[in-house]
């Protein structure tokens, strides 16, 4: 006799569907036989299951089983298919009828005790699930939560798996998980008023929060470049249903996601050392899992002195930045994760972090200024848009009772610039200023012939690439949201030109 049951793999940050066979033959020498392109994860499902079983007092009949993971030719990976193995095999010996199974998705780990354990890619199955139009997806209590956030499927969460196979044989009701159950809590954001002084770096990050634009931050030691870093999320839109369900499926994929967990409400912050290596930063791997830049997705990927990655981690930030994917090709599959995140970065002017300071002197010599600043290859500062200075923090505002403006002020004037551009871009596969380009672009971003007298003059003189005209173009279309207007004046060039301090350095040298 063989069972049938619907389980299901990862492939990138999606699910597919994959089905659990299971041929029971009493005839002949027992053995058990494992096929389908199984990992090594997968193949040792056989001893926690058995050991499962026992702990659950269930008692199998003496067979040959063989057991097939279709698609065959696709790999299967994760201690996910524990449960459906093992629900699998009741079903074929007896003890759970066969049409119970019907219509229904199964996935968890089993311990050695019977108990469930939650497992990583949980929300995609659920996903999947749905659109297969399932009767349920029967999953570990840990996993409950961030199932039940897809609507119209039933999700059933039996703590052990005595109680699985009871519930299926129709002895215990399990009552489905709702989706109310699984919302978040809110988490305090620091504040922008907290930081005194900067008050152009502040303007730079509200323009590049109502925008989306990536920012790159040049100041000396303390002068407070991670502090308005780390108060970014605050002003940011908050998520949407359909961004937060893209988030919370790359924290599931990831095992990122925390155990009882829901949907992820909040902007993500990432902000990995600076020595992490390049597969870490943009995923990959045997098994490639997403990396730093797609767990950032939507929100925020913080690099604190930049110039101290490594060179093939920061280059290979190059494809994230301007696709919003990251492509991970490997010889035996090619998987893609999203990537569409704002990048914020800082550094020190030189080595020692003192050039152009006036209260310290600066030690390095000319030949370490020029190795350290060529660390950032011109392809890299081409797709960061704004390039703003961060001055030490005077003492007259280091005494000052508030730093001035707040995070609520700046907010409401981000998600004013913010809702300007939905209605803009409504039809469009464009989110904000940041992803105009081709004809988008040259439409909403028209000069007028002052305009194209300033942008020649300024193409001209600092030598700016194609790309960083288009980034000067898009920052002058937010700078002219914020301000309430429709078209691109010259003041909002000029502010754009001057936030891109590098273009500037170049120049002079």
């Amino acid at each position: 006799m063989v069972i049938r049951l619907y389980s299901g793999g990862l492939e990138g940050v999606d699910a597919f569907p994959v089905e659990v066979e299971v041929d029971y033959v009493r005839q002949g020498l027992p053995g058990f036989s494992l096929v389908g392109l199984a990992e090594t994860e997968v193949r040792e499902a056989r001893d926690r299951v058995f050991a499962a079983l026992r702990a659950c007092n269930f008692r199998l009949p003496p067979a040959r089983i063989t057991v097939n993971l279709a698609p065959a030719g696709q790999r299967k990976a994760g201690t996910g298919y524990d449960l459906p193995l093992a629900v699998g095999l009741l079903a074929a010996a007896g003890l759970i009828p066969p049409d119970k199974l019907s219509g229904l998705f199964f996935t968890g780990e089993l311990s050695l005790t019977g108990s469930l354990k939650p497992v990583r890619g949980v929300l995609p199955l659920a996903i999947l699930a749905r659109r297969h139009e399932a009767a349920g997806l029967v999953t570990p209590p840990g996993n409950a939560a961030e199932a039940a956030v897809v609507p119209g499927l039933p999700v059933y969460a039996p703590r052990d798996l005595a109680q699985c196979a009871a519930f299926l044989a129709g002895a215990e009701a399990l009552e489905a998980r709702r989706p109310d159950e699984t919302v978040a809590s809110s988490v305090a954001l620091p504040d922008f008023a907290e930081v005194k002084g900067q008050q152009a770096a502040k303007r730079a990050l509200e323009i590049a929060a109502a925008g989306g634009h990536n920012l790159l931050m040049i100041g000396p030691p303390g002068s407070g470049k991670t502090m308005l870093a780390q108060r970014l999320p605050g002003i940011l839109p908050p998520l949407s249903f359909e961004e937060a369900l893209e988030v919370t499926k790359i924290y599931s994929v990831a095992g990122h996601l925390p155990p009882e967990s829901g949907l992820v409400s909040a902007r993500p912050f990432r902000s990995p050392h600076h020595t992490v290596s390049d597969v870490a930063l943009v995923g990959g791997g045997r098994q490639p899992r997403p990396g730093e830049v797609s767990l950032a997705h939507r929100g925020v990927l913080f690099l604190d002195e930049l110039p101290e990655y490594s060179k093939a981690a920061l280059e290979a930030l190059r494809q994230p930045l301007e696709d919003g994917v990251v492509t991970v090709a490997r010889a035996a599959r090619s998987v893609t994760y999203p990537a569409a995140c704002m990048l914020v970065a800082a550094m020190n002017p030189c080595p020692c972090g003192y050039h152009g300071d006036p209260a310290h002197a600066c030690t390095c010599r000319a030949e370490q200024l020029a190795r350290y600043r060529n660390k950032l290859s011109g392809p890299l500062l081409d797709r960061i848009d704004l390039h703003v200075e961060v001055p030490a923090v005077p003492y007259a505002d280091l005494r000052a009772a508030t730093g001035g403006i707040s995070s609520a002020e700046m907010r409401a004037r981000v998600l004013a610039a913010r809702a300007v551009q939905e209605e803009r871009f409504a039809g469009l596969a464009i989110r904000c200023n940041a992803e105009l380009s081709g004809g988008p672009l040259e439409r909403h971003c028209a000069l007028d012939a002052a305009g194209h007298g300033l942008m020649e003059a300024v193409m001209h003189r600092l030598g700016l690439s194609a790309r960083a005209y288009t980034r000067v173009l898009r920052l002058a279309r937010t700078i002219a949201d914020l301000a309430g207007v429709e078209s691109i004046r010259q003041e909002h060039l000029a502010e754009a030109v001057a936030l891109r301090v590098l273009d500037r350095g170049v120049a002079e040298r």
